[in-house]
């Protein structure tokens, strides 16, 4: 048979009326027509026209691909997060949000039906029914709505906290030392004040020595670190360090009937502080690479997790910090999570993580200026091949309309197909406030992270030295001072001559102190990839 004798190319199978479709909308249907579970998006558009038979979806076990949401503001990146996380969690998969504006809240409440719902819902052949979903509601530090979230220093890390203090490279590497000095002498750092208190001892005429013995610490260096810590007091950000420390299993709790439980982070209170908040989203991703065990391929995701305004986290990122987001990006697919990040140009994102994102849902892009019409250009250069003419769409599109491509059930890209987006079946928009407040009360969880605790760590128990060593008997002035090499060893009472620190250092106060904190003397806590590290819970 020669190639004009080739039959028509048949319908996919559930495409109804296929036959009188352009070849190209036919190869996208089937492109679609998944046979496992999958996520419903919407509907087809092609020239101009929504193809309801022509439905665009993404395959449950794909979502631990990754992904990316972008688009210009207000063309509708967070009722797609709403639409994508309602049908996750239908499907018994936890999911996280991050609500930078405060709307996110709804999605615990049933929708409500209007003309702008019904008219959607027939456009896309939608069968629309009010839902509300099991959620919890999450702020940083308690400012805000919902249950407090904290970390402690220790757990923290210095790379993510280099970010938050937006310190240079070097700085990152010294802060790196001062955290392996407190992890190796059994000083856990729980809070700012601790490890204040830490930076200051090695600036301190007492602590010198010690900070000779930190390869490449420099007093000078040291100092600056200590100026912005102290700087970043000030602004008020100590809520958000502290105990108890979120742990962040609570993100992959099932509700009793089945359905994953939606966590949402309230973040409006925090707004002003990008830097905190982004990074914060980034140590919660890292300790939970951190936690889980490998689990490989599975049939769905064991939690998905939106990073929105994902552009705040690279900003001024250093090296250092880009690699560990590639790195863990990469590996956390194989623990069952898969990460959305949702930003409004692919240009926001590095090329490396770019790469790892299998899944794309790219709402409007405006092109008003120069600069905007070469973002455009980019993005174009970022989807696969395609019959549409992606830049006039593009910039066409709706409001809750997009260009998708997705990994189909065998991991290869589909068809880049323009959707009309389903109506979220959640309420869109904010829950009352009370409603809010209640919600978080009545909440098993709330009891066991509501009240901040203050317990001795290394503050106080610097702190105690010092009185110690201010107590004792000074030294004779003309006595030498005693060799490093003779630190640790049990002194005499009528040893004059050696110097304060070591006389703190190798006291038994010190090491009583080590033992109390649950970290032995020279024995290094592991740390991932961010730097990041757990205490025993």
């Amino acid at each position: 048979m020669t190639e004009s004798e080739a039959p028509p190319a048949k319908a996919p199978e559930g495409v109804s009326g296929a036959p009188a479709l352009p070849q190209p909308v036919l190869e996208i249907a089937s492109g679609y027509a998944f046979t496992g579970p999958a996520l419903d998006l919407g509907a087809l558009l092609w020239d101009g026209r929504c193809l309801p038979d022509v439905q665009i979806r993404i395959p449950l076990p794909m979502l631990n691909r990754h992904g990316l949401v972008a688009g210009a503001t207000g063309t509708g990146k967070t009722k797609t997060l709403q639409l994508i996380a309602e049908q996750l969690s239908a499907q018994g998969v936890p999911v996280f949000l991050a609500d930078v504006k405060g709307d996110v809240s709804g999605i615990s409440a049933p929708g409500q039906e209007n003309d702008k719902v019904r008219t959607r819902a027939g456009e896309v052949r939608q069968e629309w029914t009010p839902a509300g979903f099991p959620c919890e509601f999450y702020a940083l530090g308690g400012m805000g709505h919902g249950i407090p979230v904290r970390a402690t220093i220790t757990s923290f890390g210095p790379v993510l906290l280099s970010k938050v203090l937006q310190l240079n490279q070097t700085q990152e590497q010294s802060l790196g030392l001062i955290f392996h000095y407190a992890d190796q002498k059994g000083l856990e750092l729980v809070d700012l004040k601790d490890l204040r208190a830490v930076v200051t001892f090695l600036t301190s005429d007492e602590g010198k020595s010690e900070l000779k013995g930190i390869g490449g610490l420099s007093t000078a260096t040291a100092g600056v670190i200590l100026r912005s810590l102290t700087a970043f007091e000030a602004q008020g950000m100590s809520p958000f360090f502290g105990e108890p420390e979120f742990d962040t299993s609570e993100l992959s709790r099932v509700a009793g009937d089945g359905r994953g439980t939606v966590s949402v982070l309230e973040l409006p209170a925090v707004q002003d502080k990008p830097q905190l908040f982004s990074t914060f989203l980034m140590w919660l991703l890292a300790d939970l690479f951190h936690d889980l065990p490998e689990v490989g391929d599975v049939d769905k995701p064991k939690l998905v997790f939106f990073f929105d305004e994902a552009h705040l986290l690279f900003n001024d990122a250093s090296k250092a910090f880009l690699d560990a987001i590639t790195q863990t990006v990469r590996l956390i697919r194989s623990k069952g999570v898969g990460v959305f990040f949702v930003t409004q140009t692919p240009k926001d994102v590095p090329g490396d993580v770019l790469a790892q994102l299998g899944n794309r849902v790219q709402h409007a892009l405006r092109a008003f200026t120069p600069d905007d019409q070469k973002a455009l250009k980019s993005t174009v250069k970022t989807f696969p091949n395609s019959p549409y003419d992606l830049e006039e769409v593009l910039t066409a599109l709706g409001t809750g309309e997009a260009v998708v491509t997705v990994l189909s059930e065998k991991g290869a890209p589909t068809p880049v197909a323009a959707t009309r987006l389903r109506a979220p079946e959640s309420l869109m928009g904010p829950v009352d406030p009370a409603a809010l407040d209640r919600a978080v009360r009545e909440s098993p969880l709330y009891g066991r992270y509501a009240e901040a605790v203050d317990r001795e760590s290394a503050y106080e128990k610097l702190t105690a030295r010092e009185a110690q060593a201010a107590s004792s008997p000074a030294p004779a002035p003309s006595a030498p001072a005693e060799p490093a090499s003779s630190r640790g060893r049990g002194r005499k009472a009528d040893d004059q001559d050696s110097s304060v620190v070591e006389q703190v250092v190798g006291s038994g106060v010190f090491k009583s102190l080590a033992r109390s904190l649950g970290t032995q003397i020279g024995r290094e806590i592991t740390r991932s990839i961010f730097g990041t590290a757990r205490r025993r819970r």
